[in-house]
């Protein structure tokens, strides 16, 4: 009996030869399967990388050519209508001047000239912003240069105007100070958001334009006398206007300053 369980029959080692081959023939067969599988996961994923290769590159090229498309887009863009009236308006700066002095700057005649530069320019500016609002023509450009032309025009104006004795000074210094001094103000608050343009400061526009108009020309009598009130009308309306602009900006500063903290304590907590 103890001989029979020590000593295994032969069948049973043949069982465990043939379970030995058997595992060796399932490890021989794997082996071909597995190195299949491991030579197709390699190939697989070679492709994957040569197509995530050629699909970044594409990606980059696409990148690339959408990058320059738009360049010349907006160089393109640069020369639209709205823009072209900015440029005469530029333009139009030392033309004035040159028409305003000619011959002492008291000839009627050359003051007429001026005059019609001077309307020119100030036309242009009410079309120019509107049709790049209403066309989308706005650019970067035309955001730099078209403030830039309202204020040339005007200032020009207004210091020919005082260096010939027919405006004083004190008012050229008070248009042109309240102009500065709301520039600087956007520039000021531009991190916690933008000015609006307000009713008043367009009635302040049109105002300073007529009766700056009404100097150039070689007014007498009562359109002289008409001019001064006019004139009068908009230095009020400048200083209004600029009190309220500052108003506005630390308005808009304190809101902006309060929504940071605001924020701050938020992200803190």
């Amino acid at each position: 009996m103890a001989g029979d369980v020590s000593s295994p029959s032969p069948s049973s080692k043949g069982g465990a030869v043939e379970g030995g081959s058997s595992a060796g023939g399932l490890s021989a067969g794997a082996s071909p399967a597995g190195a299949s599988s491991v030579g197709g996961s390699t190939a697989e994923r070679s492709s994957a990388g040569a197509s995530s290769a050629g699909g970044s590159s594409e990606s980059a090229r696409g990148a690339r050519g959408a990058k320059i498309a738009a360049a010349a887009v907006n160089q393109a863009s640069v020369w639209n209508i709205a823009n072209l009236l900015t440029m005469l308006r530029l333009i139009l700066v030392p033309g004035f001047v040159a028409l305003m002095l000619a011959d002492g700057g008291y000839d009627p005649a050359w003051r007429a000239f001026a005059w019609a530069a001077f309307a020119v320019a100030m036309i242009t500016d009410l079309f120019d912003g509107h049709l790049a609002r209403t066309y989308d023509l706005v650019t970067d450009f035309g955001k730099i240069a078209d403030p830039i032309a309202d204020k040339a025009i005007m200032g020009a104006a207004l210091l020919c105007l005082s260096a010939l004795g027919d405006l004083p000074w004190w008012v050229t210094i008070v248009i042109l100070g309240r102009e500065l001094g709301v520039t600087l103000l956007r520039f000021w608050v531009i991190r916690y958001g933008v000015i609006p343009a307000s009713r008043g400061g367009k009635m302040k526009t049109l105002t300073q334009g007529v009766a700056v108009g009404m100097y150039v020309l070689a007014l007498t009598g009562w359109l002289a006398t008409l001019r001064f009130w006019v004139m009068a009308v908009a230095v009020v309306l400048t200083v209004v206007t600029g009190l309220d602009y500052v108003r506005q900006a630390i308005v808009l500063r304190r809101e902006g300053i309060a929504e940071r903290k605001a924020a701050l304590e938020e992200t803190e907590a």
